[in-house]
């Protein structure tokens, strides 16, 4: 189908604005809907862009074309159909950018309905598909209607199946979650179902069928199949990416479940997509709490929004990848909510691009997080999957403080195991050691280096030995006789070490807190040393 074809449609009502005559016979390759200022990201090459135009003001009307049209050219978008229904007309300003951008731009009477038109092109590019497509007609004619209303994948897998007799099979997500199955299909227990995805084709048994028509236990011998649901990766994260599951090869041949998964994965596209263009309660949740003083009755507002109650308890979680893609975090955090009980939930990204969640629930939320989490990270196990959970907040006024807590247990995630995935509950940092770890890095170099002073100097072996000594000392309680005997040294030698020490730190080791000091500042290190450490003893100390 190209540019003209749509054009020429009577029943739409397009009117050209502008277009050189050879951009009007580009083909289309699809549809997107979008009223982002900046759409780029969310646009395939040669699309039909449509655009209610929501995003233009008169005030900053020709800078903000500009920017819009730039980033349709520059994402390879077809042709941009403007809705005349929020302005009374296509602006001038707009008209002007895509004439000088090379960007072909038509108007979409107000009457005309946006479904209508992406209806249109559906239909058409299923029709034109090859007659040796395994789907039939009215299959595909029906998995068509579905994409323009913007169905849900069940109705689409409905759909895709009906024709067959009774087929088992599964959308699933790299963490094991059921996106949505036949209804043949039995219940598939989450870690069973991220196997699934981990192995690709995984062996099964023949199916065979018990009383009600449902598939009950096959016998050994026969493959399943899994294929992958292909969608743009700057729109769907990896960890949300669906896998369309058969656990019987025959109930399907593989060409009919490629023309499936092809249809499911711009099912998935357009998800995501309306995902992102409404995401304006969570934005303005993201903005409350992180301010300084918000007001309850907003943070209330902000909360119902997006859906959440706004009696708590509420877990507040962020979260990063190690390759910085905010967008994949936020992603991990929207399939990990997926899998929580809960009775509301928002996902989004605070005004610094962190991916949060607030959740709606108390303890059975962290216990759900900590049991997918490892599930999650698997579907990138190259990129790091650092979070942090705070306490339950009992209120909305509590949630400024808690989404600190949260930021405060993720740098402990990231600094306890920078290489690889964890989830860090602040309710685990209970001791010392483990609290110090959600102090950045740079701020626990800084403590260590003022308070140890000459003693982390590496060239020289006196200050090397006092270090070993103190924190010999420390790790056996302030015990003399205990660290003379790790150390193979007489108590002597152990007082005068101790006394230098002193004189270079200016602290003294008969007190608490300073001994508490030079602890944390031990531990604080970049490279501590373990080598020399008491067990810690429950009896009094020898002195």
């Amino acid at each position: 189908m190209h540019i003209e074809h749509l054009l020429r449609d009577e029943s739409l009502g397009l009117r050209l604005l502008w277009a050189d005559e050879p951009h009007l016979r580009q083909e289309i390759s699809g549809v997107t809907v979008t009223d982002l200022e900046d759409p780029a990201r969310f646009v395939r090459p040669a699309e039909v862009v449509l655009s209610g135009l929501v995003w233009w003001t008169q005030r900053s009307g020709r800078a903000k074309a500009d920017r819009f049209v730039s980033a349709l050219r520059t994402a390879g978008a077809a042709v941009l159909l403007a809705g005349e229904e929020t302005h009374g007309a296509v602006p001038d300003d707009l008209v002007e950018a895509c004439r000088r951008h090379g960007l072909p731009v038509a108007a979409v009477p107000a009457h005309i309905m946006f479904r209508a038109i992406t209806d249109t092109v559906y239909l058409q590019q299923w029709g034109e598909l090859s007659r040796h497509h395994a789907l039939p007609e009215n299959v595909r004619t029906t998995l068509s209607r579905l994409l323009a209303q913007e169905a849900d994948p069940a109705a689409i897998v409905d759909a895709a199946f009906a024709h067959l007799d009774r087929p088992v099979a599964y959308v699933l997500t790299p963490a094991g979650r059921t996106v949505a199955a036949t209804a043949a299909s039995a219940d598939l227990p989450t870690r069973d179902a991220a196997t699934l995805i981990t192995k690709g084709t995984a062996p099964a048994q023949r199916a065979g069928r018990n009383s009600s028509g449902i598939k009950a236990g096959p016998a050994l011998g026969r493959t399943s199949v899994t294929v992958p649901v292909q969608a743009d990766t700057d729109t769907v994260s990896p960890y949300e990416r669906w896998h369309l599951h058969v656990p019987d090869a025959d109930d399907a041949p593989p060409r009919m479940l490629h023309e499936i998964a092809e249809v499911l994965g711009r099912c998935q596209e357009i998800r995501a997509r309306r995902r992102a263009d409404g995401g304006r309660a969570v934005r303005e949740l993201g903005t409350l709490l992180t301010a300084p003083d918000t007001d309850k009755a907003a943070l209330e507002a902000a909360l119902r929004g997006c859906g959440i109650p706004d009696e708590g308890p509420y877990r507040v979680v962020v979260a990063e990848v190690g390759s910085g893609r905010e967008d994949w975090a936020q992603g991990a955090l929207t399939e990990a909510a997926a899998h929580v009980p809960h009775t509301g939930a928002a996902v989004g990204r605070l005004p610094d691009g962190t991916a949060f969640a607030v959740i709606a629930g108390a303890d059975a939320v962290s216990a759900a997080l900590a049991g997918v989490w490892p599930l999650l990270a698997a579907g990138e196990p190259s990129d790091p999957l650092h979070a942090g959970i705070a306490s339950p907040a009992a209120a909305p006024r509590n949630l400024n403080g808690t989404l600190s807590e949260a930021r405060y247990a993720l740098t402990s995630a990231r600094t306890t195991t920078p290489g690889g995935s964890r989830l860090t509950d602040a309710a685990s940092l209970t001791g010392l050691e483990t609290l110090l770890t959600g102090v950045p890095a740079e701020v626990r170099a800084a403590f260590s280096r003022t308070a140890l002073g000459p003693l982390l100097d590496e060239t020289n072996a006196s200050a090397s030995a006092l270090l070993q000594t103190l924190e010999t000392f420390l790790a056996c309680d302030g015990s003399w006789a205990r660290t003379a005997e790790v150390l193979h040294l007489h108590v002597n030698t152990v007082h005068y070490r101790i006394q230098r020490i002193e004189h270079f730190t200016g602290r003294d080791l008969s007190r608490l807190y300073d001994r508490a000091d030079l602890w944390a500042a031990l531990l604080s290190r970049e490279t501590p040393a373990t080598n020399g450490r008491c067990a810690r003893s429950s009896t009094s100390r020898e002195r």
